[in-house]
């Protein structure tokens, strides 16, 4: 397999830097869109749960494609296939903010998911063909910190782009970004040889019907109530059917679209079992978080997005400090610590109120940037340590299928949480608002108000739901919390935390 490690240092500094670029283009636009959602809503007369597909469509195709990044880049070339997700992430981008209408939007989402699935893997994929072993560490922890970054300063510039601009301009910003790094791909990046062998059509069917379904109802399931609905469960049935059909078909395949043998190493597994999880937890809990400082605390886009800056600042801080505890400490013990640091800065969260001001808000999240950093950074370093070269291109593409997955059964399990806890709240605080209360009384008499007053009702109303609902947010903070206590055992299954030079002639 051809490689960079020829390279000078200023060459493989400049690869980083290109595929970085597509990266961090590529994650920040999943989490930019979010912020803008209201606007979007206005521009093309749509309702809650239709302009919400704008989110869903992208998601949905680039989960189906990026499984297929190994097979793509064994058909095609890495290079070959990067040029061209980049001219195709750049045009479907221009697109969706030409959009005039919610089905055009939809339909350029999908397709603009579809070129931009690759980009992370293959990020992942190049950088690991330029680095010799011993220069890995520092190589990884500036892709982290890119992964990581991403989707924390996602809101922030979003924010700032709604407010100053309009939502169109979140799209038009990626078209510098790929032309720049259309050029550096074409100057910098080798190509790889490619591998002809007949495709299994039936099978790719089959996986992209059984993640698409399975994608489809981690987006959509907790707004009609799960199993209630008709229409998610039979996408429950059709995702497991198609997924069981395609690990039947795939086996002992030589055609297969995946390589399943990378399933039989446990270093593999055990780090993309470990980074979905902590991925579900997370981003979890940062998805909510803009949604509870803009509806309950009544922050403009850009401050709530402003926020949750430190946390990425945080990150990006400690970040290169990884390479050297990577060289003094064994891996698992980083990530272990860094998860253990996340729950701290989670538990932070949970006891925040309605009182809080924007400064502690966006200081006590920092200890999560600091534990994430620990984890993401580890993680990416040791995932491949044991496979073949080989076998790392499909393996970075199941990798970062892995932490997608994760974030979108985090944000269902999370946000079902949060609705019932909304209205369990709502119900037990309800309870309090009769004339016998005599906290209800006094309140009423300071306000010169009483209990049968509309504009009494009303007030009440409103402190209800908002007090119901910033409860409802802590005890999903507690409850995540919670989890990456009990997810940290998780990572003594991880067979090698040393980083060696013992594998060095499989590069």
């Amino acid at each position: 397999m051809d490689n960079n490690f020829s390279a000078s240092s200023t060459e493989k500094w400049l690869i980083t830097a290109t595929v970085m670029l597509v990266a961090v283009m590529e994650v920040l636009d999943i989490t930019i869109v979010n912020v803008a959602m209201q606007q979007m809503m206005g521009s093309f007369g749509a309702t809650i749960s239709e302009i919400t597909w704008v989110i869903t469509a992208y998601v949905v195709a680039s989960a189906i494609v990026m499984p297929l990044t190994g097979f793509l880049v064994d058909r095609f070339g890495r290079k070959r296939i990067l040029l061209v997700n980049i001219i195709g992430f750049m045009l479907t981008s221009v697109l969706c903010g030409l959009s005039s209408s919610l089905l055009e939007i939809i339909v350029f989402r999908a397709l603009q998911g579809v070129f931009g699935a690759s980009l992370i893997p293959l990020s992942q994929f190049i950088l690991r063909d330029t680095f010799p072993k011993k220069e890995l560490g520092k190589a990884m922890a500036v892709w982290a910190m890119g992964i990581m970054v991403g989707p924390i300063m996602g809101p922030t510039l979003g924010g700032f782009i709604t407010e100053h601009l309009n939502w169109h301009w979140i799209f038009f910003i990626n078209v510098p970004v790929c032309v720049i790094a259309f050029v550096m791909t074409l100057s910098l990046i080798k190509e790889t040889p490619l591998k002809r062998k007949p495709v299994d059509w039936i099978g790719i069917a089959a996986l992209a019907i059984g993640i698409g379904c399975l994608q489809t109802f981690l987006e959509e399931g907790y707004r009609y109530d799960w199993f209630a609905s008709h229409m998610i469960l039979i996408l429950a049935i059709t995702a497991v059917l198609g997924i069981a059909i395609f690990i039947i078909r795939s086996k002992d395949n030589p055609n297969s679209v995946i390589d399943m043998s990378i399933f039989k190493d446990r270093q593999f597994v055990s780090c993309s079992i470990v980074m979905g999880l902590f991925c579900a937890i997370l981003f979890g809990t940062l998805v909510l978080q803009p949604l509870m400082t803009e509806v309950l605390m009544n922050y403009p886009p850009s401050q709530a997005g402003l926020i949750m800056a430190p946390r990425g600042l945080a990150s990006l801080m400690f970040m290169p400090f990884i390479p050297l505890l990577l060289k003094r400490y064994n891996a698992k013990l980083l990530i272990a610590t860094g998860i253990l640091l996340t729950s701290a800065g989670t538990y932070l969260m949970a006891k925040w109120n309605l009182d809080i001001n924007m400064g502690k808000m966006a200081a006590e999240t920092m200890l999560q940037g600091v534990g994430m950093s620990l984890v993401f950074g580890p993680l990416s370093t040791i995932v491949f340590e044991t496979l073949p070269h080989n076998k790392i291109a499909a393996a970075a593409g199941m990798f970062s299928f892995a932490r997608n997955m994760g974030l979108s059964i985090g944000v269902a399990l999370l946000t079902t949480v949060l609705t019932q806890q909304n209205q369990v709240n709502w119900n037990r605080l309800g309870g309090y608002i009769n004339p016998m209360n005599s906290n209800l009384t006094h309140w009423l008499n300071v306000q010169h108000l009483s209990i049968h007053d509309p504009l009494a009702i009303h007030r009440l109303s409103e402190l209800l739901a908002q007090q119901s609902g910033i409860i409802g947010y802590l005890d999903v903070y507690w409850l995540a919390a919670i989890l990456f206590v009990i997810i940290t055992p998780m990572v003594l299954f991880i067979k090698k935390g040393r980083i060696s030079g013992d594998m060095m002639s499989m590069h």
